[in-house]
């Protein structure tokens, strides 16, 4: 069931990029049932691509699964590896959602990216697989429209 993954229960460092990351995923194990999955990563970081300046967001990404689920460790350090990835936010936003769709091929998946202002300006990405599944409940993503986030 879990023994193919590589980095749940051992030693893993922070991949060097998004590239060299392993997204890892274990079967689902309410296979048939319709319901929502939801990670929140409040201190997502990446790199500006031109000035080399940190970018900071909230990444609310819901999914509804299929056969598989997302393995949570190895999404904490994919995420983790942005963090000196150089990419403009529509970019990490809609790869983050992408690279998970492709690997647990979800019945649904969406994604917010809120990020903080650059140039004064915030800049907030969203993304989703196609229309939501009849009957699944879509909680609000809990982010509030930029007014300093709070």
């Amino acid at each position: 069931m879990t023994d193919t993954l590589t980095q749940l229960g051992k030693s893993a460092t922070i991949p060097a990029s998004p590239d060299a990351a392993v997204l890892e995923r274990a079967p689902n194990p309410h296979k048939g049932a319709l319901y929502l999955a939801r990670f929140t990563a409040p201190e997502f970081t990446s790199i500006c691509p031109v000035t080399g300046q940190p970018d900071f967001g909230v990444l609310v990404i819901d999914y509804a699964p299929a056969d598989w689920i997302v393995e949570s460790k190895s999404l904490k350090l994919f995420l983790q590896s942005f963090r000196n990835h150089g990419a403009f936010h529509e970019d990490c936003t809609v790869g983050v959602a992408k690279r998970i769709a492709e690997t647990i091929n979800p019945t649904w998946l969406r994604i917010g990216g809120y990020w903080n202002p650059r140039g004064g300006m915030p800049i907030d990405v969203f993304w989703q697989t196609g229309a939501a599944p009849n009957g699944l409940w879509l909680p609000d993503q809990g982010v509030a429209t930029y007014r300093a986030r709070g």
